[in-house]
């Protein structure tokens, strides 16, 4: 008989964590409702876009946007980002109850500052991907430039060392040697 040794590992929890992701799930479970409270065709929604006078579709565009917003708070590598825009839908809707139509805006501010904490606490993230979209946007770029082939010189076709380039993208440093 072969016993089977199993490594455990302990994983601290912290409170900090566990609060945001709470908030990530009452904002998502709120943003999906609004969501599709709009996407449905909610007479309550339909008579306050009219009142916007921007027309259905944008109705449809904020309805999408809530939904792909609260699933994004959902997902750990997407949050982040997910917050960040649906702070964005929550300070034009700031900025529409109080010049368009006169309401309160104080639930859409509250779910504002909601949006903007988490997105404050999950900064880091944001920083990363957005450095990530960055430096893959300048790799389509310089591929483009040569007709979708990457270009690679050794050092005997340039007659010397292999050059370095680095650069600051996003915040960060990156070295790139070619």
């Amino acid at each position: 008989m072969s016993t089977i040794g199993t490594a455990t590992r302990t994983r601290k929890v912290r409170p900090g964590t566990v609060a945001l992701w709470i908030l990530q799930l009452i904002l998502a479970s709120q943003f999906v409702m609004a969501g599709v409270l709009k996407l449905s065709g909610n007479e309550a929604m339909v008579t306050m876009f009219t009142e916007i006078g921007a027309g259905h579709w944008f109705r449809y565009v904020v309805g999408v946007l809530e939904v792909a917003g609260a699933l994004g708070l959902l997902v750990p590598r997407l949050c982040g980002l997910a917050a960040l825009g649906l702070a964005g839908v929550m300070a034009g809707a700031v900025v529409t109850n109080v010049f368009v139509l006169g309401y309160s805006p104080v639930v859409a501010f509250a779910f504002l500052l909601a949006a903007g904490l988490i997105a404050w606490f999950r900064r880091s993230a944001i920083r990363e991907q957005l450095a990530r979209l960055v430096g893959g946007l300048r790799r389509s770029e310089s591929r483009e430039g040569t007709g979708g082939r990457i270009r690679s010189e050794s050092r005997e076709e340039t007659g010397g060392p292999i050059r370095s380039e680095s650069r600051e993208v996003a915040g960060e440093h990156i070295r790139a040697e070619g």
